[in-house]
């Protein structure tokens, strides 16, 4: 026999999730297994018929204070903490008359859940468990000896080991599950941590600590030598970590965060207001519409850059209907993303067995608080998320001629693109669909370039006597440092528009645009996105 395989003769279970919890213990006692447990779980197994000590009888104190006291007692630390090899602490043990324990089991209170559902500050402080993770902690240390399980779906996994091993576990099993507590403790704690600074509106606490779910391991990240996972947060907004996958391949790192950057994107357009549709490529927007329908809007976007959509995201604010999905299957598209589908739109991207369509089951709030991070050598950047929207800011217009209402639409819709483009950005719109989009450039005046070249190539390909760009908004992500990105944009055919301001050249760049008649107006927000 293996010096690291262990008996389990005793077992503590404890759960707040009682899913497979009688069968699992009914095929423990089959190994002959003691059951100890407590509360809400001693009771159903007691109902199911099955032989249990309540933990009061193990620790001779009844459980008090509303169950927050239970098994915070030397007889239950004891028993998991003890050291078997170790003569002191054998000694201790049956001095105390503390009996081992080799199995426990824990699920903890759903404090995320009751968070999520938006329960009151009173109830979410009763869903934070104290007993339990004390009891993970103690028995994940003494891996050696004990093993830990924390949650259902590794029931599956010991018992077969138990049955391989003659009731026995090894250790390579109780390092597995040690690891997987550790996290599970870790990723609990994180959440009732950023729920403490949250609600004591604590910016920037002096401990800051992340966690979440797997979701699924990925092939690999952003290029094929480097390894990638997927986890759910939390705090959970409607988009891809909420989305059921109705088909399609796997999606990849790159898939992941591509779907994300569109579905927040089309989320800034209000679907009772008007339909939407934003397709991406590389994380930025290559064309974004409105429109009347969801085919109409996605044909608009399209339009915008045709070539770059190959391959890319479609992101859509309502419901996937027949006729837009006809039309985004023409060409080849790597995910949907969408609130929900029709049966009929489903049946039809079925026909591409490799497109992935993910139904997101809502639209995320783009007013909504929360927080982003980023990783750096050493060390987290966390910052609110930009909730900033363009319909709640006090626009002012700071050239003699204030825009048409045609164009103070356009301007809306453009500044709400430039949002979610990388910066340097510059967006150009008409009838609130993208002609022109400049991202992630180094210099203003070159993403204002690049924007009005993409404009002439999309007037081509669609046998365009001039390009969109004539008689279009421009939006800039941040203020023009200088006129020239202006003077580039107002030569490409712009005749309004917006940008934060605040730039100490503001009075040279409004100056040139009174030259040329053009429109402007400052938001007072800037939209950097890196």
């Amino acid at each position: 026999m293996s010096n690291d395989l262990r008996k389990i003769t005793r077992a503590l279970l404890s759960v707040s999730d009682k899913t497979g919890l009688i069968d699992f213990a009914r095929a423990l006692i089959g190994f002959g297994v003691d059951i100890v447990s407590t509360g809400g779980t001693a009771r159903a197994l007691k109902i199911a018929g099955l032989p249990v000590t309540d933990v009061s009888e193990l620790t001779h104190f009844p459980e008090m204070m509303d169950g927050r006291v239970k098994t915070l007692h030397p007889k239950v630390h004891g028993g998991l903490l003890g050291i078997r090899g170790n003569p002191e602490h054998a000694a201790a043990m049956q001095q105390q008359g503390i009996k081992p324990i080799d199995l426990l089991v824990v699920n903890l209170y759903p404090f995320e859940a009751t968070v999520a559902k938006g329960a009151s500050y009173e109830d979410c402080i009763e869903n934070i468990d104290i007993g339990g993770p004390a009891m993970i902690r103690a028995a994940a240390k003494n891996h050696a000896d004990v093993a830990v399980v924390v949650e259902p779906g590794d029931y599956g996994g010991l018992l077969d080991e138990l049955a391989e091993y003659g009731g026995m576990t090894t250790l390579d099993l109780r390092k597995l599950l040690a690891a997987k507590a550790y996290a599970r403790t870790a990723a609990y704690d994180a959440a009732i941590s950023n729920w403490f600074a949250e609600t004591i509106r604590e910016e920037t606490p002096d401990y800051r600590a992340f966690g979440g779910r797997l979701i699924q391991p990925l092939r690999y990240g952003e290029n094929p030598h480097q390894s990638a996972a997927f986890y759910r947060t939390p705090v959970q907004r409607f988009g891809v970590a909420s989305a059921r996958q109705v088909q399609g391949k796997e999606l990849s790192y790159n898939n992941i965060n591509d779907t994300d950057a569109a579905y927040e994107a089309v989320a800034e357009f209000d679907p009772a207001r008007t339909a939407a549709c934003v397709i991406v490529k590389h994380a930025n927007p290559c064309g974004v519409a409105e429109g009347e329908t969801l085919l109409d809007a996605y044909r608009r976007a399209l339009d915008c850059d045709s070539t770059s959509a190959f391959g890319g995201i479609v992101a859509l604010n309502r419901a996937l209907d027949a006729q837009a999905a006809r039309a985004i299957v023409e060409i080849f598209t790597e995910v949907i993303i969408a609130p929900d589908a029709s049966e009929e739109a489903i049946a039809i991207v079925a026909g591409k067995k490799n497109l992935r369509l993910l139904l997101a089951g809502g639209l995320p709030d783009p007013r909504a608080h929360g927080l982003t991070v980023k990783s750096v050598a050493g060390g987290l950047l966390v910052q609110s998320r930009d909730n900033a929207v363009v319909d709640d800011m006090a626009i002012e217009v700071v050239t003699k001629r204030a825009p048409t209402a045609f164009e103070l639409s356009d301007l809306r819709f453009a500044f709400r693109v430039a949002k979610h483009v990388k910066s340097n950005t510059i967006v150009y719109a008409r009838k609130c669909a993208t002609v022109g989009i400049g991202a992630g450039q180094m210099s203003r005046v070159d993403a204002a370039r690049i924007a009005a070249r993409k404009a002439e190539d999309a007037a081509r390909a669609l046998n365009l006597a001039e390009p969109l760009t004539r008689g279009s908004v421009v939006a800039s992500d941040a203020f023009f440092p200088f006129a020239d990105g202006l003077l580039v944009a107002i030569e490409a055919g712009a005749t309004a528009v917006i940008q934060p301001g605040g730039s100490v050249r503001d009075d040279e760049v409004i100056e040139a645009a009174d030259a040329h008649n053009v429109a402007m107006v400052f938001t007072g927000r800037r939209h950097f996105r890196h």
